[in-house]
């Protein structure tokens, strides 16, 4: 079993672990001949499903298993990995490679950085700048009645000298049998009853992180001791419909507050042939006829929610949700492949939702 990558679009790859590190603390990772998968299935919350090609983050990619396809599966700390990817940002090049170290199963990022040697500087003796002078003053060169032919100028000893400096970060994992991968399912749902592409995830973050702010706020002054338990897991209610509309909903016992997008998102069309039905019977063209006053919807946990939005720090993607109604909210994030591509068809899923 053999894995050896250099890495490429180490400041992306940092920040999807990153996200994926708020979420959950461990990862499943399957690589293959042509696929990185991540997948994250905490205990309670969101689920994460991330695949993307080799390319995207590796560059010289080499992996070699008995397994069909190349594939190695392994149980990966995110915090570790996302540390070491830090250390990597300002790197000349990375590589990544998995070997053992006493016997145990590592993931070793060796990081080669330049660094700078302190600037040298001259000793100056002040013995020899006292000593008496015993030439003529009228003879000295640089003598003040003479700089205008001899000017001073002031010595800047700014050479510094550049050495390789190389970092190496080693990381634990578990090799996984693949026996034992086998019964980890992707969770299937019946088609979206509406698809919307959500605006900037950070600025609905901020929203959504005031709304469950003042949830906690309000259940913890109240008398009830139902509302205070609610208090711990505030819920916020999403809304969308097939009209451009997203609708963000805060229902408490003394409030009731709403912050719409209306009309301007997107509704991206719908391929027919990825689809399981015809497209004239498809939940979200029923729903685009019956008009804006239709809307799915679907309640979510708002801490939950908040850290599933983290993902908003990779620049460049754009978000998909698809919303079941009252049953599951799946958001598919595409993530450039670098400054000149036009989202390639990376995706990262999120499974998830409440059934409230």
């Amino acid at each position: 079993m053999r894995f050896k990558t250099e890495l490429r679009n180490i400041r992306t790859f940092f920040k999807l672990v990153a996200a994926l590190n708020i979420l959950e603390k461990i990862a499943w990772v399957r690589l293959d001949d042509d696929t990185v998968r991540f997948t994250v299935i905490p205990d309670t919350g969101s689920q994460v499903w991330a695949s993307f090609s080799v390319d995207t983050i590796f560059d010289s990619y080499h992996i070699q298993s008995a397994e069909a396809s190349n594939t190695i599966n392994l149980e990966l700390p995110l915090g570790p990995l996302q540390r070491a990817l830090k250390s990597a940002l300002n790197s000349n090049h990375a590589s990544l490679r998995l070997t053992k170290r006493d016997g145990i199963p590592m993931l070793s990022m060796t990081i080669h950085t330049m660094t700078k040697d302190a600037p040298s500087r001259r000793n100056n003796n002040k013995n020899a700048d006292s000593m008496d002078r015993t030439d003529d003053y009228d003879n000295d060169p640089f003598s003040e009645n003479n700089n205008s032919l001899y000017p001073q100028e002031s010595l800047e000893l700014t050479l510094k000298r550049e050495r390789e400096k190389v970092i190496t970060q080693d990381i634990p994992v578990r090799v996984l049998h693949p026996d034992t991968v086998e019964t980890i399912m992707q969770p299937k749902v019946r088609e979206p009853d509406v698809h919307i592409l959500l605006p900037p995830l950070l600025q609905l973050k901020s929203i959504s992180d005031r709304f469950t702010k003042l949830a906690i706020t309000t259940a913890s002054a109240s008398s009830s001791s139902s509302a205070r338990k609610e208090a711990q897991h505030p819920k916020l209610e999403l809304s969308a419909n097939m009209h451009g509309s997203l609708r963000l909903r805060l229902i408490a016992d003394t409030l009731d507050i709403t912050s719409v997008w209306e009309g301007c998102l997107e509704n991206p069309e719908l391929d027919p042939a990825q689809l399981t039905v015809p497209i004239e019977e498809h939940p979200s063209t029923k729903y685009r006829e019956a008009g804006p006053e239709k809307w799915a919807t679907v309640r979510v946990d708002g801490k939950d929610w908040s850290r599933v939005l983290s993902v908003g720090r990779l620049e460049g993607s754009r978000v998909i949700a698809c919303f079941t109604h009252a049953h599951a909210l799946i958001l598919y994030v595409y993530v450039r492949k670098g400054d000149d591509d036009d989202f390639p068809g990376v995706g990262a899923g999120r499974g998830g939702g409440d059934g409230d």
